[in-house]
């Protein structure tokens, strides 16, 4: 006879965050908040299109990289766990966007679209310095930071989402990817950081 092993509640538990960790990857939020803000333009339809060049530059372009930097054995995973990498990879990620803003100054985007992409460059120059001393969370900095702009967008009402950002917080634990704190520290300075930039471009 064969003996089966059943999963314990600790396997179900990283089975839970390892979902969350993926599913909420700063990748995938990037897209949604991207779609988002572009359906809010005035015309929908361009909005959208706008979106699009907002993903090809801020997550399309970056994930590309991440792969090729997994195939080639320059980090382990497509969140880039160790530290120092991350320090590699950021510069990249803000080449990228910035080229994706200069596209968008080129071919006069609407407003809203460029501080979107202008936000998301901010607040990568704000955890890359932090980033060479203190692992701080990339996931809770990119999920606060589109709620905040996606607040702006719509209205205050989509802070009632904001549990998201604690359950992504508990998933980077949970995996031993981050503290508590550095998890805190992502969430604050990527809601105040897009926040502030997104805003101060719309005024």
């Amino acid at each position: 006879m064969t003996s089966t092993t059943l999963p314990t509640p600790q396997d179900n538990e990283n089975r839970t965050a390892r979902l969350i960790t993926d599913g909420m990857e700063p990748r995938n939020v990037i897209v949604l908040v991207s779609l988002g803000v572009g359906a809010a333009q005035d015309n929908p339809a361009t909005g959208l299109l706008w979106a699009l060049e907002a993903i090809l530059f801020a997550a399309a372009m970056p994930m590309a990289y991440i792969k090729y930097g997994m195939r080639t054995g320059m980090w382990a995973d497509r969140h880039v766990g160790q530290r120092q990498r991350r320090l590699l990879l950021i510069p990249v990620i803000m080449a990228s966007v910035g080229a994706g803003i200069g596209g968008m100054l080129w071919l006069d985007a609407p407003r809203p679209m460029l501080a979107l992409v202008v936000a998301m460059l901010a607040t990568l120059a704000v955890l890359l310095p932090v980033t060479a001393f203190w692992k701080i969370s990339v996931h809770t900095a990119v999920a606060g930071g589109a709620l905040a702009m996606l607040a702006l967008t719509y209205g205050p009402l989509v802070w009632i989402a904001a549990p998201l950002i604690a359950v992504i917080a508990w998933s980077r634990i949970s995996l031993r990817d981050h503290t508590l704190a550095q998890t805190i520290a992502g969430a604050a300075a990527g809601t105040v950081t897009a926040g502030l930039v997104f805003a101060a471009l719309n005024g």
